[in-house]
């Protein structure tokens, strides 16, 4: 980014434009705040004391690009030269107490920076002539950018109260700038979570998306959690907070367990999925706990059942219902998978039926599997890591021997109706699935004259006559 964060021609157009129209503009928001954290942004926006349309309009006119209007917000915004700049005119705002969208009536652009959500994002550089550059910044915001912390410009209940959605947000950007969140505002988050329930759910799944996609996602679900906020938003995840205890057996936190799980993943990997993957693969737990006097806890099928709770979870929080959430499915399904081969015998057929069931997801499901080792003794770790690269060396193995990785089996239902000249039926299924764990059982090569010599033995079993005979 340019030392000079108004170096850009469009701010002295905009300027000029200012001017001429005799109002005054301001760049605010994010665009100032991510200049002095040194981080990219390419969305401008712009408030006028005035009319924010005509100053767009004017601008577009110049850009000889296309303004987009929208009268019922008082906004406007085009798009030049890589850059989204939006204009509005600063207003004053009140809201009813059941609603997000608030009454809005012309302000200065004190006015305009009182109803923002955190100091850190009501600063504003003037783009007046006269007084073009300076710092505007009446909420203290730049000694908050430098202290590293999130407030309110104004008393946090009210900007709470009036936007529920402000809580998230906060949240979110103490989770992606490494920021605290100042105990006042963080308090009145708590006071106020109820109110998060006149946010839609697609709101609160953008905020919670942008956690889960931080450089250290767990600071947010802990915020969420000591907020409230989690409980309502999320609770299946609320509930794998906590220890049982019985006699001298204890289980460990899963929310905690989770939680260095997703932070494993975010270090290894910036695919959001995977990281929604390590949200849940142990979401079931609550419901499978069981106890043994003898044996302690255990959480049997958890992966089972977390595997159907996946779409259930997505439908609800307005996570995508495609093959996003099938991956994520499968994920938590496979999780514990390359775990168990790494505490067994590492067998060709027990790596061969892993392959064929992660297929090209393998590296991520390996990914995940090894962010699970958790444990505090190194010894443990360290055995665990090593297992698992056998289980990699295995698998390439394997792979270059026998291409199992999406493998589809030589003899389909096709070849068997063909010729043998029967119609579909459960026979045909029980033929391709011996055939199917033959080869993945490393009984018979994954070849098409092994796999055929097969058919024909079963079916002369079967008593199926081959067409024409």
């Amino acid at each position: 980014m340019a030392s000079d964060p108004l170096s850009l021609p469009v701010f002295r157009r905009i300027s000029r434009i200012a001017d001429r129209r005799g109002v005054q503009a301001f760049v605010i928001g994010g665009y100032v705040r991510d200049h002095y954290l040194g981080r990219e942004c390419s969305d401008i926006d712009v408030v006028v004391v005035g009319s924010g349309i005509e100053v767009a309009s004017e601008l577009g006119k110049e850009l000889h690009a296309k303004v987009s209007v929208f009268k019922t917000f008082g906004t406007a915004m085009l798009r030049s030269e890589g850059l989204c700049i939006e204009f509005v005119g600063a207003r004053k705002e009140s809201y009813s107490p059941d609603s997000r969208k608030p009454h809005v009536e012309d302000g200065t652009v004190e006015d305009d920076q009182r109803r923002r959500d955190f100091t850190v994002n009501a600063m504003a550089w003037s783009l007046n002539a006269d007084t073009f550059g300076e710092l505007v910044d009446p909420f203290d915001g730049m000694k908050d950018l430098h202290d590293g912390i999130i407030r309110t410009p104004c008393d946090p209940d009210i900007t709470f109260s009036d936007d529920p959605l402000r809580m998230m947000r906060g949240i979110r950007f103490a989770t992606q700038l490494g920021f605290s969140i100042d105990d006042a505002t963080f308090d009145a988050i708590g006071r106020n979570r109820e109110r998060i329930s006149i946010v839609s759910r697609e709101r609160i799944i953008t905020e919670l998306n942008k956690i889960v996609a931080s450089p250290v996602p767990s600071v947010g679900f802990m915020l969420l959690e000591r907020s409230g906020l989690l409980q309502l938003i999320f609770p299946e995840m609320h509930a794998l907070c906590g220890v049982e205890r019985r006699g001298n057996h204890a289980h460990k936190d899963n929310f905690l367990h989770t939680l260095k799980v997703l932070d494993n993943v975010a270090r290894r990997s910036d695919d959001l999925w995977l990281r929604w993957a390590a949200v849940l693969h142990d979401i079931a737990k609550p419901q499978t706990k069981s106890y043994d006097p003898q044996a302690g806890w255990s959480f049997h099928g958890h992966e089972v059942l977390g595997s159907k709770m996946v779409p259930v979870i997505f439908r609800r929080l307005k996570l995508p219902m495609n093959e996003h959430m099938k991956f994520v499915q499968k994920m938590v399904f496979l999780h514990l998978r390359p775990i168990i081969l790494s505490e067994d015998m590492v067998t060709d057929s027990a790596v061969r039926r892993l392959l064929f069931e992660a297929g090209d997801d393998i590296e991520s499901l390996m990914t995940l599997c090894e962010a699970d080792i958790t444990s505090g003794i190194d010894a443990k770790v360290k055995r665990y890591m090593a297992n698992f690269e056998l289980v990699r060396r295995k698998m390439k193995d394997l792979e270059e021997r026998d291409r199992i990785r999406n493998f589809q089996p030589p003899i389909t239902g096709d070849v068997i109706m063909r010729e043998y000249d029967i119609e579909p039926c459960n026979t045909i299924g029980e033929i391709k699935e011996i055939i199917k764990n033959a080869i993945l059982d490393g009984e018979i090569p994954n070849e098409y004259d092994a796999a055929h010599a097969m058919l024909e033995r079963l079916a002369a079993e079967r008593g199926l006559v081959r067409r024409g005979q």
